[in-house]
């Protein structure tokens, strides 16, 4: 089953290419290309994108802005900040928004579309400058917390794998279960820390120092 996409960006030739390259990939489905936000949340009820390419740096309302609008209603989709930035405090504001991965501009085509993938597959693809300077930012002072919110011993294997990016399937791998075991431990995750997604699971795992 293809994967919906959908694109925001101001940029005239960007939101073409990247419409373009949606367009011909098997794996894709394309659902819509706009130059602002205006209409968001209107178009995610209407078309139900799976994955959405956000840009930050829109006219009105920005990406950040808007992440955060799509997420409060339809926390399935999955979004995808692909912009310019690289500014912490852009990369923070996103993740915090509820973004699920974040592209820099300068990756080629082949990387967009396997990011596109990862991410409907349950993983939070990131630009290697962007993961480092998370980790960079969390890792200064770093002293764990008392489990507070009594995650088990495997939930918190999951948390870290979590954090470091992995699907669902790496997941199960990396911990020797099935995906869907993954998943309910997922939820009970999400109940205990109070969230509703990956990024937030993985950037309150890193705030409050819950995992080592």
């Amino acid at each position: 089953m293809s994967v919906k996409v959908a694109i925001y960006e101001d940029n005239e030739h960007l939101r073409k290419s990247l419409s373009h390259l949606i367009m011909g990939d098997d794996s894709l489905e394309f659902c819509g290309a706009f130059p602002d936000c205006s209409d968001i949340m209107e178009n995610c009820t209407e078309v139900k994108p799976d994955v959405i390419v956000m840009d930050i740096d829109m006219p009105g309302i920005s990406g950040i802005e808007a992440t955060y609008l799509v997420k409060s209603k339809f926390p399935e989709i999955n979004i995808l900040i692909f912009t310019v930035f690289e500014d912490r405090n852009k990369v923070f504001d996103a993740l915090c928004a509820g973004a699920n991965g974040y592209l820099l501009k300068k990756l080629n085509a082949i990387k967009i579309i396997e990011a596109i993938n990862e991410l409907n597959n349950g993983g939070s693809p990131m630009t290697g400058e962007i993961a480092r300077m998370v980790l960079d930012f969390f890792s200064k002072n770093y002293t764990p917390k008392n489990n507070e919110y009594k995650l088990s011993p495997r939930e918190i294997d999951i948390v870290k794998c979590l954090v470091k990016g992995k699907s669902y399937k790496m997941t199960a791998e990396a911990c020797f279960i099935s995906e869907g075991t993954v998943r309910s431990h997922i939820y009970s995750i999400y109940r205990k820390l109070q969230v509703n997604s990956k990024s937030e699971v993985v950037i309150k795992a890193l705030h409050e120092r819950l995992i080592d």
